[in-house]
């Protein structure tokens, strides 16, 4: 394979009379070479680089320069975008980010609004609470991580001469009471500080190395304008909806400053504490000005991540100057001061108990729940203004997800916590009495308690849905031999291909299982709390003296929760070093980002990044650039998550590139995934607004696909064709001797519908185009006469929210 692209030696314009034809197929979310794409080993790349690129094989780099070769077929091309996801060993960094991808979610997951009333103070309501749950999910890490450097290693163990002996004598005994100059307390809390510090920078790193590369790729010239447009624009069809420049970079500023300000925080309240009893005026009132400050910098970073949300309108080229360089700059300046103060001699300071995170963590727990609540109610409200039962949870799958963002935030910052305290503790449990050292804040350990709980009831859910899967796979094989003509029914057959049906179906049912395990999170995490602070013990110290059964059950939550967050933070380390050497392991993370990361960051900065604000802007200048220049018909083929990006890409395409581009789509999740957790972009209306734009659409799909399904409602056969025969053969045959496999969400390429459906759309495609008119219907791959029931035209798309209404 080269690795330079081939220069384009393509006339301006293909002949009238000989328009070529092009198939752009775009892989989906495993990924594919080149040559597994194209059937060909030999390929060479047309554009793009060593991250994106669209590939031919060699034989057809020339295409355009000879059209008459390609009478009657398409010249096949492959967009590979696999390495956007899933690069260097970098990615494995993208592990800790997980819970801000979820929470980046609950963003796009709001219900839609009908076009007549689109409700922009809601939109605007739920956006801006999205945002401070975000932005609390940020300072929750920092904070976990101030509790570990600051409380536990800094103020408790260094403080403890037995711990800091036995732990740290080699390394760290500096730090001991009688040590030198770092021994006093503050100083400790300052040195302590560049952990979390240190860990502010590599969030900061990691969002700022992918802000230019994927944030900042324009729309091709003569996109819809919403100024001139006839008709609302869907939003995925702004001009700016893929250009989120301004605001990441906005809120990666905010989120910066915020994760500074934490650090200033953990240091400042133990030292001014010490300074208003110790005596020390002076002191006491640097220690009150840093803390006004401090309260003076929270307020900015609320402003300014409240302030204003997505401009989709059109591409917005500025940068707020003032927030993106004064605010972090700021706030690292007050840093700076608060370690210097706190590195001031006070010779009579000890340190005793823990540092107060009982209420901070507490804080944001009830902060969190409370902004869950919140969302829930503002995403009802915009759900009853346009009720659609597809949609996932009755409107509430945002906030479900959000509420999983908070729980995977709390069960990773506690759990690391939790390890390094049982780890300096040695054999003693972390907040009993005989232990060495206080423990982290007992809030920590009742979140743990509450783990196992939850875990005996999600396998009770699995269990139940896998009873009810048996008994659906029986009814479904007593059925399966008859959608086979003249084949002899097989049990054993019958019941595999039920049982992929059934496996398939599973699908559907996913938003009541991620509905059952937040609101389960949500009671269990409120009565962590309560415990937490009406007791203020750990479970087993709370529930001692009480029932023998509590006592015995709260022990033993305690304990098995803490063992399980342990296994749980291990096996992410592991897995996170073996992505990091292993390509392979590296790739399938890349694949879970494939899913969780086709959004902006819209809510989180630190969020993995968009490579749909990457793909999307390189198949519309592919689509646009080669129809503009040739002439020339174009099928783009997306499988699975390529058909979403193939589907963006369309939306964007100027109207002239559009009445040359047809869509073929297969495996695709548009309607079934997308469609009920994303409403707002990908519901029933937007879709059917889709058919009403693209010239032609058809989508390919199967009973024993989990992921694919029919894209619009009630599976249109103007679009939607299936379910496909899955397995093609029931037994073996003169034509099929050997067992056909049941294929699933894969090789729908093999399946003859699909070489029809394309072929058909081509010519369909090519009708219209010199007729201009819209593309009839196209039923079972062959092409139906000019007349034929013509797709009617959608109702108009919501109308466009104005600037900073987009949530």
């Amino acid at each position: 394979m080269p690795d330079r692209p081939q220069p384009d030696t393509s006339p301006p314009h293909t002949p009238p009379d000989t328009p070529l034809a092009l198939e752009l197929l775009v892989h989906g979310v495993a990924g594919a070479a080149p040559g597994e794409l194209l059937g060909d080993p030999r390929t060479v790349r047309v554009t793009g680089d060593s991250t994106a690129a669209v590939f031919r094989r060699t034989e057809d780099a020339d295409a355009e320069a000879h059209p008459e070769r390609y009478a009657g077929r398409p010249v096949p091309e492959a967009y590979c975008w696999s390495r956007l996801t899933s690069g260097n060993g970098a990615r494995a960094l993208w592990l800790l980010l997980l819970p801000f991808m979820v929470a980046n979610l609950a963003h796009w997951a709001r219900p839609a609004t009908p076009a007549a009333d689109p409700a922009p103070r809601a939109v605007r309501t739920y956006g801006v609470l999205v945002r401070i749950l975000a932005l609390s999910l940020t300072v929750l890490l920092i904070a976990a991580a101030c509790e570990v450097a600051l409380d536990l290693l800094a103020w408790q163990c260094a403080g403890s001469g037995t711990c800091a002996g036995a732990r740290f004598r080699s390394s760290l005994g500096f730090l001991a009471p009688g040590g030198g100059w770092w021994a006093q307390p503050g100083r400790r809390l300052a040195l302590g500080a560049l952990v979390p510090t240190a860990l502010t920078g590599l969030l900061w790193y990691l969002s700022n190395r992918t802000w230019s590369a994927y944030e900042s790729q324009p729309p091709p010239a003569g996109s819809a304008d919403p100024d001139t447009a006839s008709d609302p624009v869907p939003a995925l069809g702004r001009p700016g909806f893929w250009y989120g420049r301004r605001l990441v970079a906005r809120l990666r500023a905010a989120h910066t400053a915020a994760g500074l300000l934490t650090v200033a925080v953990a240091v400042s309240v133990p030292t001014a504490r010490h300074d208003r009893r110790g005596g020390a005026p002076v002191l006491a009132a640097l220690g009150t000005l840093t803390q006004v400050l401090l309260a003076a910098g929270a307020v900015a970073v609320a402003s300014v991540v409240c302030r204003r949300g997505r401009t989709e309108a059109r591409p917005d080229h500025r940068l707020d100057r003032a927030a993106v360089t004064l605010l972090p700059g700021a706030a690292l300046a007050l840093l700076a001061a608060v370690l210097v103060h706190a590195c001031w001699s006070r010779p009579g300071w000890t340190a005793t108990g823990r540092l107060p995170g009982d209420l901070a963590f507490g804080g944001l727990m009830l902060g969190q729940g409370l902004c869950v609540l919140a969302l829930a109610a503002v995403a009802r409200h915009l759900y009853r203004r346009a009720p659609d039962p597809a949609t996932a949870l009755y409107g509430l799958g945002g906030p479900a997800v959000a509420m999983l963002g908070c729980a995977l935030g709390g069960v990773m910052s506690g759990g690391v916590a939790q390890r390094v305290a049982d780890w300096m503790d040695g054999g003693a449990t972390p907040g009993t009495p005989g232990a060495p050292l206080p423990g982290p804040p007992v809030l920590l350990s009742w979140q743990a308690a509450v783990l196992p709980p939850l875990l005996l009831v999600l396998a009770l859910i699995a269990g139940w849905f896998a009873v009810t899967g048996a008994r659906a796979r029986g009814r479904l094989a007593a059925a399966v031999a008859a959608e086979y003509p003249g084949e002899t029914p097989d049990l054993a057959r019958s019941r595999r291909i039920a049982g992929a049906r059934t496996a398939a179906a599973l699908t559907d049912s996913a938003p009541w299982f991620v509905a059952a395990v937040s609101g389960i999170t949500l009671v269990l995490g409120a009565g962590a709390l309560a415990g937490a602070w009406f007791s203020g013990k750990v479970p087993g110290e709370a529930a001692r003296g009480t029932v023998p059964l509590l006592e015995t059950a709260a022990r033993a939550a305690q304990d098995a929760g803490s063992w399980l967050i342990g296994l749980g933070i291990a096996a992410f380390i592991a897995w996170g070093r073996r992505a990091y050497r292993d390509p392979a392991a590296r790739r399938t993370i890349g694949i879970l980002w494939d899913v969780g990361t086709f959004w902006p960051r819209a809510a989180h900065p630190f969020a993995p990044p968009c490579y749909a604000e990457r793909a999307v802007p390189d198949l519309t200048w592919r689509m646009a650039g080669w129809t503009g220049r040739t002439g020339g018909r174009l099928v783009i083929s997306g499988h699975s998550q390529g058909s979403v990006l193939a589907a963006a890409a369309v939306w964007q395409l100027p109207p002239p590139a559009r009445r040359r581009v047809a869509l073929l789509t297969y495996g695709s999740p548009l309607g079934r995934l997308y469609g009920r957790w994303f409403p707002a972009y990908f519901g029933p209306g937007p879709l059917t607004a889709l058919h009403g734009e693209v010239d032609c659409w058809r989508n390919l799909w199967r009973a024993t696909d989990p992921i694919g399904g029919p894209a619009l409602p009630g599976a249109r056969p103007d679009v939607d064709r299936g379910p496909l025969a899955d397995p093609l053969a029931y037994g073996r045959s003169a034509r099929h001797p050997l067992p056909a496999p049941i294929l699933g969400h894969s090789d729908y390429q093999a399946d003859p519908a699909f070489a029809a459906e394309r072929d058909a759309l081509l010519a369909r495609l090519d009708t219209a185009a010199r007729a201009s008119e819209p593309c009839p219907a196209v039923a079972g791959g062959v092409p139906g006469p000019r007349d034929a029931v013509s797709k009617e035209r959608a109702a108009p798309a919501a109308p466009e929210d104005p600037p900073g209404t987009a949530g």
